[in-house]
Protein backbone atom coordinates (compact mmCIF):
# COMPACT_ATOMS: atom_id res chain seq x y z
CA UNK A 1 0.00 0.00 0.00
CA UNK A 2 1.39 3.47 -0.72
CA UNK A 3 1.94 6.18 1.65
CA UNK A 4 -1.13 8.59 2.54
CA UNK A 5 -0.47 11.79 1.67
CA UNK A 6 -3.48 12.38 4.20
CA UNK A 7 -4.00 9.94 6.84
CA UNK A 8 -7.52 9.01 8.21
CA UNK A 9 -6.93 11.36 11.04
CA UNK A 10 -6.60 14.18 8.58
CA UNK A 11 -9.51 13.27 6.91
CA UNK A 12 -11.27 13.61 10.19
CA UNK A 13 -10.33 17.18 10.29
CA UNK A 14 -11.30 18.19 6.49
CA UNK A 15 -14.54 16.08 6.91
CA UNK A 16 -17.93 17.09 8.87
CA UNK A 17 -18.86 13.34 8.70
CA UNK A 18 -18.18 10.47 10.88
CA UNK A 19 -18.78 6.42 11.14
CA UNK A 20 -20.26 5.02 9.42
CA UNK A 21 -20.26 7.50 6.69
CA UNK A 22 -16.54 8.71 6.78
CA UNK A 23 -16.11 6.85 3.11
CA UNK A 24 -12.58 7.91 3.02
CA UNK A 25 -9.57 6.05 4.19
CA UNK A 26 -6.71 8.00 2.93
CA UNK A 27 -5.24 10.33 0.42
CA UNK A 28 -2.66 8.65 -1.65
CA UNK A 29 -1.77 11.75 -3.92
CA UNK A 30 -2.24 15.61 -4.17
CA UNK A 31 -0.97 17.85 -6.42
CA UNK A 32 -2.06 21.49 -6.86
CA UNK A 33 -0.58 22.65 -10.60
CA UNK A 34 -1.92 20.72 -11.74
CA UNK A 35 -4.79 20.17 -10.18
CA UNK A 36 -5.23 16.53 -8.78
CA UNK A 37 -6.52 14.13 -5.87
CA UNK A 38 -6.29 10.67 -5.59
CA UNK A 39 -7.89 9.38 -2.60
CA UNK A 40 -8.78 5.55 -1.05
CA UNK A 41 -11.64 3.86 0.03
CA UNK A 42 -10.76 0.30 1.44
CA UNK A 43 -14.24 -1.85 0.30
CA UNK A 44 -14.89 -4.52 3.38
CA UNK A 45 -18.04 -6.61 4.07
CA UNK A 46 -17.98 -4.86 7.34
CA UNK A 47 -19.77 -1.78 5.63
CA UNK A 48 -23.47 -1.23 7.13
CA UNK A 49 -24.76 -0.92 3.79
CA UNK A 50 -23.75 -4.49 2.51
CA UNK A 51 -26.49 -6.08 5.24
CA UNK A 52 -29.43 -4.79 2.81
CA UNK A 53 -27.18 -4.41 -0.66
CA UNK A 54 -27.81 -6.91 -1.39
CA UNK A 55 -27.83 -9.76 0.93
CA UNK A 56 -25.82 -12.89 -0.51
CA UNK A 57 -24.43 -10.52 -3.46
CA UNK A 58 -23.04 -7.32 -1.57
CA UNK A 59 -22.40 -4.23 -4.11
CA UNK A 60 -21.46 -1.14 -2.89
CA UNK A 61 -24.34 1.69 -3.99
CA UNK A 62 -23.14 3.50 -6.58
CA UNK A 63 -25.12 7.14 -4.65
CA UNK A 64 -22.05 5.96 -2.08
CA UNK A 65 -19.37 6.01 -4.76
CA UNK A 66 -20.56 9.33 -5.71
CA UNK A 67 -20.41 10.45 -2.23
CA UNK A 68 -17.21 8.94 -1.85
CA UNK A 69 -16.04 11.05 -4.66
CA UNK A 70 -18.26 14.31 -3.46
CA UNK A 71 -15.82 13.68 0.32
CA UNK A 72 -12.75 13.67 -1.70
CA UNK A 73 -14.01 16.60 -3.68
CA UNK A 74 -13.80 18.40 -0.23
CA UNK A 75 -10.19 17.74 0.71
CA UNK A 76 -9.33 18.78 -2.73
CA UNK A 77 -10.67 22.06 -2.31
CA UNK A 78 -9.66 22.73 1.11
CA UNK A 79 -6.41 21.87 0.75
CA UNK A 80 -6.38 24.10 -2.79
CA UNK A 81 -8.02 26.68 -0.39
CA UNK A 82 -6.98 26.93 2.84
CA UNK A 83 -9.12 29.92 3.58
CA UNK A 84 -12.05 27.44 3.12
CA UNK A 85 -11.36 25.05 5.54
CA UNK A 86 -14.04 25.71 8.04
CA UNK A 87 -16.49 25.87 5.79
CA UNK A 88 -19.25 23.61 5.38
CA UNK A 89 -19.99 21.85 2.02
CA UNK A 90 -23.20 20.49 0.65
CA UNK A 91 -23.76 18.32 -2.40
CA UNK A 92 -25.13 20.25 -5.22
CA UNK A 93 -25.39 18.41 -7.87
CA UNK A 94 -24.62 15.67 -9.76
CA UNK A 95 -23.79 15.70 -13.89
CA UNK A 96 -22.87 12.83 -16.46
CA UNK A 97 -23.32 10.06 -13.99
CA UNK A 98 -21.76 7.09 -15.06
CA UNK A 99 -21.69 3.46 -13.70
CA UNK A 100 -19.63 0.99 -15.46
CA UNK A 101 -18.82 -1.46 -13.45
CA UNK A 102 -20.05 -3.25 -9.61
CA UNK A 103 -17.97 -2.94 -6.69
CA UNK A 104 -17.51 -5.63 -4.71
CA UNK A 105 -16.23 -6.22 -0.68
CA UNK A 106 -12.60 -6.92 -1.29
CA UNK A 107 -12.20 -3.84 -3.57
CA UNK A 108 -9.36 -1.14 -3.03
CA UNK A 109 -11.67 2.02 -4.80
CA UNK A 110 -9.84 4.67 -5.71
CA UNK A 111 -10.89 7.98 -6.12
CA UNK A 112 -9.93 10.83 -8.59
CA UNK A 113 -10.70 13.83 -9.14
CA UNK A 114 -8.69 16.45 -11.75
CA UNK A 115 -9.33 20.42 -11.86
CA UNK A 116 -11.32 22.55 -9.85
CA UNK A 117 -13.59 25.48 -10.59
CA UNK A 118 -14.91 28.00 -8.37
CA UNK A 119 -17.55 30.58 -8.52
CA UNK A 120 -20.28 32.65 -6.28
CA UNK A 121 -19.53 29.56 -3.57
CA UNK A 122 -20.29 26.66 -6.09
CA UNK A 123 -17.52 24.42 -6.84
CA UNK A 124 -17.43 22.23 -9.70
CA UNK A 125 -14.76 18.93 -10.78
CA UNK A 126 -14.75 15.93 -12.41
CA UNK A 127 -14.07 13.17 -10.85
CA UNK A 128 -13.69 9.06 -11.29
CA UNK A 129 -13.84 6.17 -9.52
CA UNK A 130 -11.57 3.21 -10.37
CA UNK A 131 -10.67 -0.38 -9.34
CA UNK A 132 -7.21 -1.18 -10.73
CA UNK A 133 -7.21 0.58 -13.60
CA UNK A 134 -10.66 -0.33 -14.53
CA UNK A 135 -13.64 2.80 -14.16
CA UNK A 136 -16.36 1.83 -12.37
CA UNK A 137 -17.82 5.40 -12.06
CA UNK A 138 -17.74 9.19 -13.18
CA UNK A 139 -19.49 12.03 -13.07
CA UNK A 140 -19.41 15.87 -12.56
CA UNK A 141 -20.09 17.23 -9.14
CA UNK A 142 -20.61 20.61 -7.96
CA UNK A 143 -20.98 21.41 -4.16
CA UNK A 144 -22.10 24.64 -2.38
CA UNK A 145 -20.22 26.74 0.55
CA UNK A 146 -21.95 27.77 3.72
Amino acid sequence: MADFVFTYRDILEFLPHRYPFVLIDGVVSFCKEPPFIRAVKNVTLNEPYFQGHFPGEPVMPGVLILEALAQTGVIFFKNLYPEHKDRLFLLAGIDKARFRAPVFPGDVLYLELRGIKARRGIIKSTGKALVGEKVVAEAELLAGMR
